[in-house]
């Protein structure tokens, strides 16, 4: 799994490389991530969706028309509809999420911003999303774009994500310390 996620991730690269490229000659930045934002909120909420890019059960041919429909009826822009098109020819519809994040951290690096992740266990309020953002510019000397996600298994505190980089400090993590500490004694 783990090498499959690093090719997904390598794949995700090299097209959002590619992309954003283009992208930039044709002037269309900003409106290909407004595309890109909505296809991974469509993603998120879809079931069906997530299910059609990651299922080696649906051919190429099949992708290919499926995402092309889901592209043209969301009103994406035409560089970003022939891109998910060739996307999904060239049987990479799988790498399509990891392409969206590697397009988000190229734009993001463009605006001279960071892209962070955080995980929590519960939603976090407005004031802990101003807090959160405030700490990691600190941190961090750029303005951080950050994307927010709640994952009950991490039972408490916070997990950032900021390119390669994973400051965890959730409750789970230090449980797991624990634990391999008691074992050890």
């Amino acid at each position: 799994m783990a090498d499959d996620s690093s090719r997904l991730a390598d794949v995700g690269a090299r097209y959002a490389q590619a992309l954003f490229d283009l992208a930039d000659e044709q002037g269309a930045l900003a409106a290909v991530e407004a595309d890109l934002k909505s296809l991974k909120a469509m993603q998120a909420e879809s079931l069906d969706l997530r299910r059609l890019i990651s299922s080696p059960a649906f051919g190429s041919e099949a992708k290919a028309k499926a995402l092309n429909a889901v592209s043209k009826a969301a009103g994406l822009s035409p560089l970003t509809v022939k891109f998910i098109g060739v996307v999904a020819a060239n049987a990479r519809a799988a790498a399509l999420p990891a392409m969206i994040s590697a397009f988000e951290k190229l734009a993001a690096e463009r605006r001279g911003a960071v892209a962070a992740e955080v995980v929590t266990a519960i939603a976090l309020t407005p004031q802990q999303q101003k807090g959160v953002a405030a700490a990691l510019r600190q941190a961090l000397g750029k303005d951080p774009e950050i994307t927010t996600r709640v994952d009950p298994a991490i039972l408490g505190g916070i997990r950032v994500k900021v390119g390669s980089r994973l400051y965890d400090a959730s409750l789970k993590s230090r449980l797991d310390s624990l634990k391999f500490a008691l074992k050890r004694a």
